[in-house]
């Protein structure tokens, strides 16, 4: 099976769900609190890319592993970020605003970031990839949006069912490159697991510094480390995938693997601040 026939139409699917979430307004909270959303696009699009790079330079990461691995890391946040947030008392309007904008600013950044980056290892095809995105990811954002508008009950019916699909659509995506790429990611697992693991902890770990620094409140920072962490890893696999981009399934080798590992390490967040919060709470009685 040809994994290009699943990544793009699960990565349309997951971006008109996340436009059936918005409304103009949250691309208004860049006004209202300019503070936490700047913090964590620079999280987003500055921390992660540079964590990544110096990942790569440490572990002497293959350079087609490399690439992949700089993909992931300039992606925008996943689409999921808000459900995370939600549910480790976070500020789900401000990841929600966030996964919007990174969605819109990494059209510009992630080619600018690759060709700085790892732009001497591979050819980038700067159309096709700003191309690829604004077909399949912010197109589908934009119809959410107006079917919100348009339909807002059943929006919010299609909304629920799509939220649903999500993770095991992610999850078959995973399964079918993991079959597909057994060799490749078990021929390099040994030296990109680690460096996935330390790319996760160590932004996630810098970007709840950038919020305490910033002094954001609590519901804030927990959504920043989450923001931070969590990316769309099926952007990245299209990008890498496609035969009018890349056309290289190796380079979604580190997408997988950061999916698999990122779902991992941000249910343990998630598990730790709630027991926080029940803590919290129970002290308080």
């Amino acid at each position: 099976m040809n994994p290009v026939l699943i990544v793009i139409p699960i990565l349309t699917v997951l971006m008109f769900d996340l436009g059936l979430e918005l409304r103009p307004a949250d691309f208004s909270l860049l006004r209202r609190s300019p503070r936490a959303v700047m913090v964590g696009l620079c999280g987003q699009i500055v921390l992660l890319p540079a964590v990544a790079l110096g990942l790569i330079w440490v572990f002497d990461i293959d350079p087609v592993m490399a690439v992949g691995l700089m993909l992931i890391a300039c992606s925008p946040g996943g689409s999921s970020s808000n459900v995370f947030s939600a549910l480790a008392g976070g500020d789900v309007a401000l990841s929600v605003s966030l996964t919007a904008l990174s969605s819109v600013i990494t059209l510009i950044t992630l080619p600018l970031i690759l060709s700085f980056s790892v732009g001497s290892w591979i050819e980038l095809p700067l159309g096709s990839l700003i191309g690829q995105n604004i077909v399949l990811a912010l197109l589908p954002v934009f119809a959410g949006m107006a079917v919100r508008a348009k339909l807002p009950a059943a929006a919010s019916r299609i909304h629920v069912v799509l939220r649903r699909m999500a993770f095991p659509a992610l999850m078959l995506l995973a399964a079918v490159f993991f079959v597909v790429h057994h060799r490749t990611i078990s021929a390099n697992f040994s030296t990109l697991g680690p460096a996935v693991l330390l790319l996760l902890c160590l932004s996630m770990c810098g970007g709840a510094a950038l919020a305490a620094i910033s002094g954001l409140v609590s519901v804030q920072r927990r959504t920043l480390v989450i923001e931070v962490g969590m990316q769309n890893s099926a952007q990245a696999i299209a990008l890498a995938s496609s035969p009018l981009v890349f056309a290289d399934d190796s380079l979604a080798v580190p997408a997988i693997v950061y999916a698999l590992l990122m779902n991992v390490v941000l249910l343990a967040y998630v598990g730790l601040c709630r027991y926080r919060l029940r803590a919290a709470v129970g002290s308080a009685r």
